[in-house]
Parts: structure tokens; sequence; C-alpha cells
């Protein structure tokens, strides 16, 4: 019988950082919230984590909508109070995974390995830990003397002996629900926060005879958290590296990868090329062998195969192949553009289907139009709520 696996995503940080009246999980790395991609990561053991959240509620249920399952913390009290609250969405679950809100880069490949060695080796609680070189004031892994994790001690809490600790926890767990259930009950905010620590559920687990274990993170970069925006544009970076490596590797050209904007729902065709300053947003589809010159941003577009855009802005319009756009063309939504057509120069287009191997070639507007095959439209010239079907016009 397959086990059910709950997650719990902790997002209820004032994130006074940020100063910002944004809440801090839903500030944009590479085209999504913060906590959209740590949702994606989830989303690699559950349908619809649970989402915790204090202050800004109403912003975060308009702006991620029935992504999650919700959960509100009236009384920021800490992590543990924060899984306390959604014990009641936990509890019919043989496991409970408790992540950050505001860790983008961590992986769904992560988070399956997380799930499956807790289930392989049935332990009551497995750490995802790491030893850097450098020790950010994270909590330290304090070990018995036969080497199992015996509890964690926050920074603020931890002496100069266990400062000196290189095994750090990152906040990513995986409990068996039973034994979480258990521990939080037996919380409390004895500590300099004064505040109800998820991480002393492990001292709890281990004084209980229970077995507490650890996997080694394999890349450190998933474990970067976003508090400002210092840290949020270094966020933005790994995250658009990372999409333009796997688009790169499946056959794409990007002249300058570190110049090249492209958003997470983007696809694109082998043998494309990507001019640097390109900004590729929404659910984009670039077919194969087109260009996508310098200065270009396409928002929510479908492009042929063998089609070249050269600095032109385009938002939810069609186009379709061996069709030539730009430069300096503005293709407004509804906009429909066939194959072997060319829009050149400071053409606008709005709820305009323009058919094969028509030509707009410069300073003209087309909206609420509908042109055929093989017009040729000139120079200053204002097309709408029209229909032409003339060939060769």
């Amino acid at each position: 019988m397959q086990q059910k696996i709950e997650v719990v995503i902790m997002a209820a940080g004032e994130g006074t950082r940020m100063h910002s009246a944004l809440p801090k999980v839903l500030h944009k790395a590479a085209g999504r919230s913060l906590v959209e991609w740590v949702a994606e990561a989830a989303r690699a053991v559950t349908e619809k984590p649970v989402l915790v959240y204090g202050n800004g509620g109403e912003q975060l249920r308009e702006t991620l909508g029935e992504a999650f399952r919700y959960v509100y913390q009236a009384e920021r009290l800490g992590t543990g109070h924060a899984v306390l609250t959604a014990q009641e969405e936990i509890r019919n679950s043989d496991y409970t995974i408790v992540l950050a809100g505001d860790m983008p880069l961590i992986r769904p490949e992560t988070i399956a390995r997380l799930a499956e060695e807790t289930r392989k080796s049935g332990c009551d609680c497995m750490l995802l830990t790491a030893c850097p070189e450098k020790t950010p004031p994270y909590g330290r892994i304090v070990r018995d003397a036969a080497g199992r994790i015996c509890g964690i001690v926050e920074d603020k809490d931890a002496t100069s002996e266990q400062k000196k600790i290189k095994e750090l926890n990152f906040s990513f767990y995986c409990f068996k629900t039973s034994a979480l259930l258990r521990a939080l009950a037996q919380l409390t905010p004895d500590n300099a926060q004064h505040e109800y620590y998820l991480t002393d559920c492990v001292g709890i687990l281990y004084r209980a005879g229970g077995d507490v274990r650890s996997i080694q993170i394999e890349d450190m970069r998933e474990c970067v958290g976003v508090n400002t925006r210092v840290q949020l544009a270094e966020a933005e970076a790994a995250l658009r590296a990372r999409i333009n490596e796997k688009l790169m590797l499946a056959g794409v050209t990007m002249i300058d990868p570190a110049a090249t904007y492209i958003g997470p729902e983007v696809e694109i065709g082998e043998d494309t090329v990507i001019y640097p300053g390109v900004i590729l947003e929404g659910k984009c589809r670039i077919g194969r062998g087109s260009t996508l010159y310098q200065g270009s941003r396409l928002v929510g577009c479908t492009i042929g195969d063998a089609t070249t855009v050269e600095n032109s802005v385009l938002l939810q319009a069609e186009v379709g192949d061996h069709t030539q756009i730009g430069p300096n063309a503005y293709l407004r939504p509804g906009t429909r553009i066939g194959s072997h057509c060319r829009i050149g120069d400071f053409v606008e287009t709005k709820n305009a289907v323009i058919g094969d191997g028509t030509k707009v070639s410069h300073l003209t507007y087309v909206g609420d139009a509908e042109l055929g095959e093989d017009i040729n439209i000139g120079c200053c010239s204002l097309t709408s709520t029209a229909r032409k079907r003339t060939r060769r016009s």
C-alpha cells in the first residue's frame, strides 16, 4: 500500500529585511514567486502542499489560488508552532516533510530522495545536512558518542564549543507523522528566542528512543535562503542559470546565457538561437531553427519554426513559420500572424489575423482586423475593424 506524504511549507515570517509591503515569499525570482519554486519541488511527493501563512494572507491566496491548502498562524511563535498549527492537515498521513518557503533553489529530486531515504531506513526523522567550508549561522547537528543525532542547537543558543560543529541543519525535514505529532506536543519555548523550535523535536525524539538520521545534501546552492533583496538577486541568477543550462543541453544556442532571461514554463526547439537581452516570460513556445535577436521581449507567445524576431515586443501573440518580425514591431494580445509573413519596423497589431505571405512592412497599425494571404500593406496605413481577403493587393 502506498504511503501518504504531506508537505508543510512555512511562510509566516515577517520578512522585515526585504523592506517591502509584499510578503517575502511572494517576491519573484526567475518568473515565479519564492514559495512557488518550493511548491514545485514539493510536488515530487504530494499534489497540494500545506502553506502556513501569517500576515498578508489575502495577498497569498489571491496570488497563489488553489495551488495550496492554507493554514493561518495567528501568532508567530516559532517554526515548531507553525507546524503545530497545521497538525489537522497532516494527521492522517504517514510522513510529513517540512520546508521553508523562502528557499527557492531546492530541487524536486532532492525532496524525492529525502522521502525515499526516510521510508527505506524506517527512521522517525531524516534531515538534510551539510558541512560547508564557511559556517553560516545555522543550527548545529549534535551527535552522541555513538555518532547518532541527538539534537539540533540553534546558532543563537549554541555555546562557543557547539559553534565549532561543522555539520549544519538546513531546514529540510522528513518525519514519521506520528512521531512528529508526539514531539510537537512536548515543545516548550525555553530558548533565547522564547519560541517553539521545530528543531527541538529532534532531541525529544532521541530522548524517547527514536531514530533520527541524516543524508548529505549534494548541492549546497539548494540550501540558500532569501532574506534580503541581495539574496533575491542571487537566487534569481542561480535559477536563470539552471533554466538556461537545461535548454542549452537540449539544443538551444544562447550567445550570452548570463544576459538571457527565460521563464520556467518556456519551451524552445532545437537549433534556435537567442541573442543577449532577450526576455521570454509566461508559457512561450518557440519552434526549431528560429532566431530571437537582442532586445526582444515575448510574453505568452507561440512562435513557429525558422522565424526571426528582432528588437520587438510580442504579448500573447501567435506567429507561424519562416516569418520575420521587426525590428521595433509591437504585437499585442490577440495577434495571429501566418507563415512566410513580414511584419516590419514600427508596425503595431492588436486582435489581428494576418494570413500567410502577407507583408506589413513599416509604420502601420492593424487592429481588430483580418487580412488574407499575400497582401502587401503600405507605409503609414491604418487598418481597423476590417476584413481584407484580396490576394496580392
